[in-house]
């Protein structure tokens, strides 16, 4: 069984190893969405995998990280794609979401990647 929780996100960027003529090395934002999906057995007394609630709790110190900041300036994401981001946010969820399996990141109602770890 899988949940998934998109939580979203607003912030700067701007992706300093494109050339300086490309849009995108140039500062701009997005309202991201992060999805967090986890993975597991549901509980046959309780009837879920996981409280949503604590899917919520275990993200709340990331978004507080990137929410209205500007993302270059947030150790390790010194060059902030979409998957750089997955894999920043996969590092500091992982430890307090177990079953953890994926972090989606979309920058725009069209773009998106999608990270499961390595």
């Amino acid at each position: 069984m899988e949940l998934r929780k998109t939580f979203q996100f607003e912030a700067a960027h701007r992706l300093p190893h494109l050339p300086e003529t490309h849009k995108c090395h140039r500062l701009h934002g997005h309202s991201f969405q992060a999805e967090v999906v986890v993975a597991g057995r549901c509980d046959p007394e309780l009837g879920w995998v996981m409280d949503y609630a604590d899917i919520s709790k275990a993200f709340k110190p990331v978004w507080e990280q990137l929410d209205h900041r500007y993302l270059n300036e947030i150790p390790g994401l010194e060059n902030p794609t979409s998957e750089n981001i997955a894999i920043w946010i996969w590092t500091r969820l992982k430890p307090r979401l177990p079953l953890l399996t994926e972090i989606g990141i979309a920058e725009t109602c069209t773009a998106r990647c999608v990270y499961r770890g390595d």
